[in-house]
């Protein structure tokens, strides 16, 4: 789904991390729990998802971090 979203939204960087290869990212970011979403505006985090959902909730997560 990630992949997805990345292709459909060619304007908004999207990325995974590994946090058994990157644990510092996880300790810098308080991620406890796999899978982890986090939506940055502005360099800062505004969103994060924690568990599984649905694409559309991340596409309107997006859709507010571009507005």
């Amino acid at each position: 789904m990630i992949d997805e979203l990345a292709s459909e939204n060619p304007s908004v960087k999207i990325g995974k991390i590994n946090i058994d290869d990157n644990p510092g990212i996880a300790q810098k970011f308080g991620i406890s729990s796999i899978p982890t979403l986090l939506v940055f505006k502005g360099g800062e985090v505004s969103e994060s998802f924690v568990g599984v959902r649905p694409k559309a909730a991340l596409q309107q997560a997006l859709d507010a971090s571009v507005a």
